[in-house]
């Protein structure tokens, strides 16, 4: 089963806390707050969760209606992309200053969209004796919903309320049978020209599937009796460099292609002398998403090479990010093929280790023997236990360790049980996951 994100679309005149909320909802400040007008101008978006359930909130700029202003103008049409894209809308106005005319012609506009909508007064620090949110049913947009950014009051009811308005099914039918891959990197690495090539050299496609407005194009391809779905993405530039909405909502898109894959292959140039801190974050981001990674290294066939140069480049890249050292890199041509079928090799092995279950009893004899080897730091001049683990889930591999402080065990401690983990079952182009839980008296 593959899933999309659904989304939210934060919208409304300049200064009526949207970025504060933005900030509320996902948990911590990354839009910037400020009290003068027109703070935010790129957008903002991230993901987010409320009772179990995720999905994407973008932070848009304040719309001004009657400004010839060409960054105000910018600043509408993305705010508008937004509306275009989003699953339910969330409209903000400012109930302490009561209606504004302004509120009134975005009004209309969100009103024209057809979306699910959710009218939001915003700074009613003092609930629940704050009435000022009733001033805004002559918008006709239904009964408004009092809130408090700065304070948080109402925004649970207010999520509970969004959950409600999502879309019932926002999920694909995959088979069993199935490994979703996205295909990612920065413009112009050749990710299209990858996909091509697979595509052209094993002539086997099944269906080639369209992309909606809200995903980037799916083509499935038949490889050893399973279906490969390989996702062809946008180009992810920096956020600074995203300058148009299309642009910018191409890699929301390309973030939700990345949170429905199993594996990500994330193509880099070979011809650049060492990853991009662009790159880097783009193999990170597909990391910490728990999904299987490949790193390819493109455009080999134009590279000058010497007896070492794989090796000294291979090294390098590991050097500078640690975890690629549990990551295969692969040189290769999308124009002349290079290396094409190792690719489809090392998804089947990095899904494969995803998606590994390791037997309980084995699990704990690894763990008794790293504890033997280097036994957790005292806690409070008190010895630390670590009593029991065992695998909980895949995909990714994500494992339980019972102690009775485990709040105690420091990062670097943390990380060697991984590394521990690691060398016992390598688990190759998957991040694996430990949660120090306490109780298990065993």
């Amino acid at each position: 089963m593959s899933t999309r994100l659904p989304m939210v679309a934060v919208v409304g005149r300049p200064n009526v806390g949207k970025s504060t909320f933005f900030n509320r909802i996902i948990g911590k400040r990354v839009a910037i707050v400020d009290d003068r007008p027109g703070v935010t101008r790129d957008r903002n978006y991230a993901k987010a969760d409320w009772a179990g359930r995720d999905f994407f909130i973008v932070d848009t700029g304040g719309m001004l209606e009657d400004s010839d202003q060409a960054l105000d103008r910018a600043v509408r049409a993305q705010a508008l992309a937004a509306v275009e894209q989003a699953d339910v809308i969330l409209f903000l106005v400012d109930g302490r200053e009561g209606l504004h005319p302004l509120d009134e012609i975005i009004g209309d506009l969100v009103r024209k969209a057809g979306k699910p909508l959710i009218l939001v007064a915003n700074k009613l620090d003092n609930l629940p004796q704050e009435e000022g949110h009733h001033d805004f049913w002559s918008l006709g947009l239904g009964e408004p919903a009092p809130v408090s950014a700065l304070s948080g009051k109402g925004s649970g009811d207010l999520l509970d309320k969004v959950l409600e308005m999502f879309p019932d099914v926002l999920e694909e039918e995959v088979a069993e049978n199935q490994i979703r891959v996205a295909v990612v990197g920065k413009p112009n690495v050749g990710k299209s020209s990858l996909v091509n090539r697979l595509i052209g050299e094993d002539r086997v496609v099944v269906s080639d599937k369209p992309g909606t407005t809200r995903d980037p194009v799916d083509t499935l391809l038949r490889y050893h009796g399973l279906g490969l779905v390989f996702v062809d993405t946008a180009g992810l530039r920096r956020q600074t460099k995203v300058k148009d909405s299309i642009e910018y909502y191409s890699s929301l898109r390309t973030d939700r292609a990345v949170y429905g894959a199993d594996v990500c292959i994330v193509l880099v140039d070979a011809t650049e002398d060492d990853l991009h801190a662009q790159d880097i974050r783009i193999v990170q981001s597909a990391w910490e998403a728990g999904k299987g990674v490949i790193l390819l290294a493109n455009k080999w066939d134009l590279v000058e090479k010497g007896t070492m140069t794989a090796p000294e480049w291979e090294k390098k890249v590991r050097e500078r990010v640690p975890f690629l050292q549990w990551v295969p890199i692969v040189f290769i041509s999308a124009l002349t093929g290079q290396r094409i079928r190792k690719c489809l090799d090392l998804v089947i092995e990095v899904d494969s280790e995803r998606r590994r279950r390791i037997e309980t009893h084995e699990v704990n004899d690894v763990l008794e023997e790293l504890v033997g080897r280097q036994p957790p730091p005292h806690h409070r001049g008190r010895r630390v236990k670590l009593k029991y683990a065992t695998q909980v889930t895949v995909g990714p591999p994500t494992f339980a360790i019972f102690s009775n402080f485990p709040k105690a065990l420091p990062a670097h401690y943390i990380r060697f049980l991984q590394n521990g983990f690691r060398e016992a079952w390598n688990f190759m182009g998957t991040p694996i996951r430990l949660r120090i839980r306490g109780g298990k008296d065993r």
